[in-house]
């Protein structure tokens, strides 16, 4: 048995590993040795022209070259490795003298920025927040609410019918129906519905066939005009200064007996007239009143025991006065240019510009 031929081999590979210097170069001559075809798997097939006798200790010999090879292999390439990794890391070395990266923070929305803070107010006053169905019967949309189906007033409400008895709600009134419902006439309730609802409105600079509201509702004995008139008053100084004044003027609602709308003094002229509130002094927020004893008596409520007052408001509009928002689309765009207009400082204050 010739044993020469491998140890040229092994000279040979020696040699060629030495001129190595990249992975790539490492695979190649991997190939070239260790391959199928390659040099050492070549020996291998000499041994068919052996003897029985010579064929184990030719085997051995060829298994050893094998392992030499592959343990110079395994060895060049954790070198290869380890100077690239360090050549990385000499090009890639973090100068922490340099200033950090910008990020941009996104801003809240203003209507969930209003809807927030008046629910914050109202929670302060003990109430709870209340939601409900998007998609509701006409019974609650309308029936419970003191509207059969029959009603002049449904004209009121341009409505999206899913099918006769399936509809999307046109307030979030539907809310407080199912609430007194729930508490069978033997609870009082504090609440406040905040969500979106839907009217077949024609888009433009004041109207939304979606768009969000607030209603709230108080029943329980002893609940008088007064007690509207209070909260009222607080909700307007907390959400637009406490300068604000406000008055009631008779309106009609066909859930509410009696109902009023609820006007503050303009918070841009003073009551002194301008284009905010069309030279009247008074701008229109919300509508209001004592709940209906129909409504009462339809849920489980005896009128003659129980009282209450509701009112509804609409968070757009309350973001357009507060932040001098002309147009309510700019509301539903999703304009960045926009939206990013209403930063919060780090104080927590607002950031408004000009709109």
């Amino acid at each position: 048995m010739d044993t020469s031929q491998m140890t040229h081999i092994q000279d040979e590979f020696d040699v060629s590993l030495e001129t190595v210097e990249d992975a790539r170069s490492l695979q190649d001559l991997k190939v070239r040795y260790l391959g199928k075809k390659g040099r050492v798997t070549g020996l291998m097939k000499e041994m068919k022209n052996l003897s029985n006798e010579e064929r184990p200790a030719y085997g051995q010999k060829v298994n050893e070259l094998r392992r030499n090879i592959e343990a110079s292999i395994e060895e060049k390439s954790a070198e290869i490795e380890a100077a690239a990794l360090e050549e990385r890391l000499k090009n890639e070395t973090i100068d922490v003298t340099l200033p950090g990266r910008k990020f941009n923070i996104g801003s809240q929305h203003p209507i969930s920025r209003i809807i927030e803070d008046i629910e914050d107010f109202f929670i302060g006053l003990g109430y709870e927040i209340q939601e409900g169905y998007e998609v509701e019967t006409d019974y609650y949309n309308f029936e419970a609410l003191n509207l059969p189906k029959s009603h002049p007033a449904r004209d009121m409400q341009d409505t999206f019918y899913i099918s006769e008895e399936i509809l999307l709600r046109t307030h979030t009134s539907p809310v407080q129906a199912r609430v007194l419902e729930d508490r069978k006439g033997k609870e009082a309730v504090k609440i406040i519905c905040p969500g979106k609802v839907y009217r077949r409105d024609s888009d433009d600079a004041t109207h939304s066939h979606q768009f969000t509201q607030i209603e709230g509702l108080v029943v329980d004995k002893n609940i008088h005009m007064s007690d509207l008139k209070g909260t009222l008053e607080l909700f307007a100084k907390e959400i637009f200064g406490t300068e604000r004044e406000i008055r009631l003027r008779p309106s009609f609602f066909p859930f509410t007996e009696p109902s009023v709308e609820v006007d503050i003094s303009c918070f841009k002229c003073k009551g002194a007239g301008c284009n905010v509130c069309k030279q009247s002094g008074w701008i229109e927020i919300l509508g209001a009143g004592m709940v209906h004893p129909n409504v009462l008596r339809m849920a489980g409520y005896d009128p003659d025991e129980y009282s209450g007052f509701a009112f509804g408001m609409g968070p757009d509009r309350v973001a357009m006065l507060r932040y001098g928002i002309e147009d309510i689309r700019h509301l539903y765009t999703n304009d960045l240019r926009f939206i990013n207009q209403f930063k919060q400082t780090e104080d927590g204050g607002e950031n408004v510009e000009s709109i």
